[in-house]
């Protein structure tokens, strides 16, 4: 176990190199603020989008910016199988004993994939309530921190990673556009469009790496964890649901398709959602009416849509990268006879998406008709950036 720690931890002797990693400063930034906050922070997304660089880059400032003696920082992969049969608060007495560090010694813990471990979080519960302890946690599966919250209720908070949005993507790929540069902003916004924010693809561009993450999590995150033998349907479900990504759905008629039952088809639609491949909004309008809608289907990244698809319609995915941006503030869409506006935030801000294109017909009359406070029509990256700043006041 001694070389396992140690291997985990290597600024344990001192090597600690991670400079060449891409710190994401927005979230690690809210990361560092919750160091002194006495709550187990957990930080939760799609396998591989970074969050366990996240924890290693947080890590690295505790020793470097806050003098942290590096021997109280101890991080671990809970998804090892060397750790099968074991529990946490095993693990922290064994840390201990390795570097001998006296129990009233206040510690760091770092656990990634910490859901991987049965009952993690009355174990977690019982360490934050007994020790001199600061708790990070990660998971990829939205469902097991949220339906567990109750154990850990006024003791911790989650902070979700999403894949490099095109201001992150630029930082990541070193392109700094001057205002003279103002003409290639629509040139490398495209490429965005195309590969996506998932940084090792972005990086590689290696659609067999996307192939694999994908297969990854409806193994490992999905048919494992719910026991669902029939890994195939799962497969199916999800192109379908990238075919369809940024239109809406009919869950009777993908069970149609499949040849499932429309209740298997509701839950497989659930899990693509915990483990954040997807998401869904309904249709605005009163409890009943919005749950009873066809819902409309999102993506997470734009390049597993691309993996599926081709990279065929600009449209769509900016439609889609627009949703990714705005989901915080729970937008649903607006349809009044047939036809629709994509997005109504907190019943004032209506959001039509138009790369590079207008509204005509009847759908350009629902948008100038309707009765809200603000309207935006969004046709380029400059459109978008602009509705961000200005959703910051609008919406609390």
């Amino acid at each position: 176990m001694k070389q396992l720690f140690y291997r985990y931890n290597p600024w344990w002797d001192g090597e600690y190199n991670l400079e060449h990693l891409f710190p994401r400063p927005d979230t690690l930034e809210k990361l560092d603020k919750s160091v002194d906050i006495a709550e187990v922070t957990f930080i939760s997304g799609l396998r591989r989008v970074g969050k366990t660089t996240l924890l290693r880059m947080l890590i690295k400032s505790l020793i470097d910016e806050r003098g942290v003696d590096p021997l109280s920082i101890f991080y671990i992969s809970l998804d090892d199988y060397l750790l099968q049969g074991k529990n946490i608060p095993e693990l922290i007495d064994e840390y201990r004993k390795t570097v001998k560090k006296k129990f009233e010694e206040k510690i760091y813990l770092f656990f990634d994939e910490v859901t991987y471990f049965p009952d993690y979080e009355i174990q977690l519960k019982n360490i934050f309530d007994s020790q001199n302890v600061k708790i990070f946690a990660s998971s990829s599966s939205a469902s097991l921190i949220r339906d567990k919250k109750p154990y850990l209720t006024g003791r911790n908070r989650i902070l979700e990673v999403d894949p490099l949005t095109f201001e992150e993507y630029l930082i990541f790929k070193g392109i700094e556009l001057k205002h003279v540069d103002g003409h290639l902003t629509d040139v490398y916004f495209e490429e965005y469009l195309k590969s996506g924010g998932i940084p090792e693809f972005v990086k590689t561009g290696d659609f067999e790496y996307l192939k694999n993450l994908v297969d990854d999590i409806i193994m490992k995150d999905i048919s494992a964890l719910h026991n669902i033998k029939n890994t195939s349907s799962l497969k199916e479900m999800y192109l379908l649901l990238m075919e369809r990504s940024g239109k809406s759905i009919s869950l009777n008629k993908v069970a149609n398709i499949l040849e499932l039952s429309p209740d298997t088809v509701k839950r497989f639609l659930t899990y693509f959602e915990e483990v954040f491949l997807i998401s869904t909004i309904s249709k605005c309008g009163k409890t009943n009416q919005s749950i009873l809608s066809l819902k409309k289907i999102y993506s997470v990244d734009l390049g597993l849509i691309n993996l599926f698809t081709g990279f065929r319609d600009k449209g769509s995915l900016f439609e889609n990268y627009l949703f990714n941006k705005i989901k915080k503030y729970q937008p649903c869409y607006y349809a009044v006879d047939g036809y629709e506006i994509d997005f109504l935030i907190d019943k004032k801000v209506l959001i039509e998406s138009k790369y590079h294109s207008d509204l005509v017909g009847k759908q350009l009359d629902l948008f100038n008709n309707s009765d809200f406070k603000h309207k935006y029509l969004i046709t380029s990256q400059r459109d978008l950036e602009s509705l961000m700043s200005d959703l910051t006041t609008m919406v609390s």
